[in-house]
């Protein structure tokens, strides 16, 4: 099914980000042209860089708030595809900079819609958000797509808020246009190699631990549904080539989580990430400093029925595969960093390979 990628334009914004940047390589390996729309390259060590996405791809500094340089971009590029990401993506910074947080992140997809109402060519778009879009009421079952949106903090609120400009613009133009496909997509809790955004817990492990320290940890009984970074980025592959053979999904907006059993703690976590790092006790692997920097949230699933029901999407690797996959990246770019690039190719390639093998639709060719 992702053979449709082959031979079109596909426009990324956010591409040099963690998810960004993964998607732009997995794009590249099924034959895409390739451009990306971010405002700047939001960390160091840059995966974007590491995987030299900037040989491979049209990259354009753009801050999606200027909504005259953004039209101007789109239809110059006129996709086939198009891949919303570009986000403020961190909770803590929404505490400092709210407002940045919600016009980026509400804002800029406004602004994306309004230069998709300008195509005139066929184009499916696909809008990311995250599962941070619900009102959490802090129950212990999965969020659906119907249930209500809404956020206590800035961030949650502001993905809310994107999620309600999405559906507005689709109900009140997209919808009537008939050249234009669309889509919303939400998940959480992404982990993977290539990630260094600040407050999240396997970026801070990976740079104590490369630094031969322990990694100071808030609250290491926190259970969280995990779930590696090429999980959800099959989900928005897999509804985009739906919508371009006139699958009828248009405006829909779907979840991509993991199962269940992939719901465990930040200490069960980091023990099995140690692995990877031969690091075989506790003692060893992080210390608890009990710090609240800024409130979090409680448990967050989602139900993902919707998908499996209608295209049969479902998540590949276990929990012990999916820290397997994390580990081992950082592992080869801290000790073998000039076979990161070919090192990313071949996780994607397992990974397709896992999917095929259980039998999952995208990946039956």
């Amino acid at each position: 099914m992702l053979e449709v990628f082959s031979g079109k334009k596909v426009l990324i914004t956010g591409h040099t980000g963690f998810k960004g940047s993964w998607l732009s390589l997995w794009l590249k390996q099924k034959g895409a042209i390739l451009y990306g729309i971010s405002l700047d390259i939001p960390t160091q060590p840059s995966l974007y860089e590491a995987l030299e996405l900037q040989n491979q791809m049209e990259h354009i500094f753009l801050d999606i708030r200027d909504l005259d340089r953004l039209k101007s971009e789109v239809k110059r590029i006129s996709p086939d595809f198009i891949f919303h990401m570009a986000a403020q993506p961190i909770v803590s910074l929404s505490y400092s900079d709210p407002l940045g947080t919600f016009t980026t992140n509400a804002i800029g997809t406004a602004n994306v819609l309004e230069a998709i109402r300008e195509l005139e060519n066929k184009c499916v778009s696909i809008f990311i958000t995250s599962d941070k879009c619900y009102e959490n009421v802090e129950w212990v079952w999965g969020y659906k797509e119907t249930d209500m949106l809404g956020g206590k903090d800035i961030y949650s609120a502001s993905k809310a808020a994107a999620e309600i400009v999405i559906h507005s613009y689709y109900h009140s133009f997209i919808k009537k246009m008939p050249n234009i496909k669309m889509a919303s997509v939400r998940a959480g809790n992404v982990i993977g190699g290539g990630d260094w955004a600040a407050d999240r817990i396997v970026p801070d492990c990976m740079r104590s631990w490369s630094q031969n320290e322990k990694v100071n940890i808030r609250n290491p009984g926190a259970t969280r549904p995990w779930q590696h970074v090429l999980e959800p980025l099959s989900g928005y592959l897999n509804i985009a080539a739906e919508l371009w053979n006139e699958g009828d999904f248009n405006g829909e907006s779907y979840n991509f989580g993991p199962p269940s059993e992939n719901s465990i703690t930040v200490m069960e976590l980091l023990e099995k990430l140690g692995k990877s790092w031969n690091l075989h006790r506790a003692e060893d692997i992080y210390t608890q400093t009990g710090e609240l920097k800024f409130s979090e949230a409680g448990l967050l699933k989602l139900n993902c029925d919707k998908a499996l029901f209608d295209f049969k999407w479902q998540p590949t690797l276990n929990i012990s595969e999916l820290i397997q996959f994390t580990g081992d990246w950082y592992y080869m770019f801290y000790n073998d960093p000039k076979n990161v690039v070919s090192f990313t190719k071949q996780q994607i390639s397992d990974y397709e390979k896992k999917a095929a093998d259980k039998k999952i639709s995208w990946a039956i060719k």
